[in-house]
């Protein structure tokens, strides 16, 4: 490979050999000016594993409430209960989101101390039992811990009984970045590193599988943006239970805490920069609602090898003012990935039973 920056071709040598890549290549990584270099390498290890295959999920987001009883600076999603805008859904508001063509529902909201954890079980059972196929991804680390206090019992046991609900997959939020200075400024109140990486080593060792993100573009740093990520390939050496890492630009809305979100180049190094040193990873997903569909499909040539899906009513980031849509058709997303030069696959929630999509319909 031809390189601007002569320091990355010792790093393409180890690319090309397999060598593992250290905490150091990483810095040299993030230092570099050379984007397409960069962006060249990771597209090496996406092809190496994927070839031209992108996958993406029909699937929904459900957010049950936006009551929450934590006040994390950069969440603009979240409210007081009884304040404006604050909402509750109703077990029947729920099940009247889901639709036939699903196969992962992802269910994820705020710390409502108004309902205890037999309300939250609830909705994974009415949805398991409406729609018994579909993959059910639901619950953050933080809700888990949440459910734990409120119910005086171990991570463990709420995640045992989710399980038995109908959980096949835990969302990978609430990681934020893994620093104490960040988490001391932003979220005091949130769970840590520690807490998270446990209650999703405890999840793995259960059979649950999970996901992985960074949300970055704040008020953190490069150093801190590689510690977490080392830290995620840690805990994959040692449980294999992570099915995919979601790098997640900030998005600004009334936060006061930066004047715009991480840049393009930005964004394309993180998603590149994932993909070479997250090596036990299977899957780097390009999230389009955080990134917009034309920085998504770009990405895809930079290590990137799953858009997310359909989603049809995101929330979370529309709150903070988000200038994606809420949702995309899925010939939409089968269109922004054959337009990248990919072959759009259709996959479950845990990356299971993919059919390859071909003239507008999965063969």
């Amino acid at each position: 490979m031809d390189f601007s920056d002569p320091a990355l071709r010792s790093l393409g040598n180890k690319v090309e050999s397999g060598t593992r890549l250290s905490l150091d290549d990483g810095r040299r990584l993030f230092a570099s000016d050379d984007l397409l270099g960069i962006g060249r390498l990771a597209d090496h290890v996406r092809r190496k594993r994927h070839r031209d295959r992108t996958t993406f999920v029909v699937n929904r987001q459900i957010n049950p409430t936006n009551i929450c009883s934590l006040s994390c600076r950069f969440c603009c999603f979240s409210v007081k209960d009884g304040a404006p805008g604050a909402y509750v859904l109703g077990i029947r508001d729920i099940l009247s989101r889901l639709s036939p063509d699903l196969r992962e529902v992802h269910i994820v909201g705020g710390l409502y101390e108004g309902w205890d954890f037999e309300d939250y079980l609830n909705i994974v059972r009415e949805v398991h039992r409406a729609a018994p196929a579909v993959s059910i991804k639901a619950y953050t680390a933080v809700e888990i811990d949440f459910f734990a206090r409120r119910e005086k019992t171990t991570a463990g046991e709420i995640l045992r009984r989710l399980k038995e609900a109908g959980v096949v997959c835990l969302p990978g939020g609430g990681a934020e970045v893994f620093s104490e200075r960040v988490r001391k400024i932003l979220f005091p109140r949130k769970i840590g590193r520690d807490r998270w990486l446990d209650i999703h080593r405890t999840a793995h060792r259960m059979g649950l599988r999970s996901n992985a993100t960074l949300l970055y573009g704040h008020i953190e740093t490069v150093e801190e943006r590689l510690d977490h990520l080392m830290k995620l390939r840690s805990l994959q050496d040692d449980t294999g239970g992570f099915l995919s890492f979601i790098p997640l630009p900030f998005q600004p809305g009334d936060s006061g805490l930066v004047d715009r979100p991480a840049s393009a180049m930005d964004d394309l190094k993180t998603v590149a920069v994932s993909r070479l040193l997250l090596d036990n990873f299977d899957h780097i997903k390009s999230y389009w609602v955080a990134v917009g569909e034309d920085l998504c499909s770009v990405a895809l040539h930079f290590g990137a090898d799953d858009v997310d899906g359909t989603i049809r009513e995101e929330r979370v980031m529309h709150a903070a003012r988000a200038r994606t849509p809420e949702g995309l058709t899925r010939d939409r997303i089968v269109r922004l990935v054959r337009e990248a030069g990919f072959v759009p696959v259709e996959r479950d929630g845990l990356y299971r039973n993919r059919r390859e999509v071909r003239g507008g319909r999965s063969a």
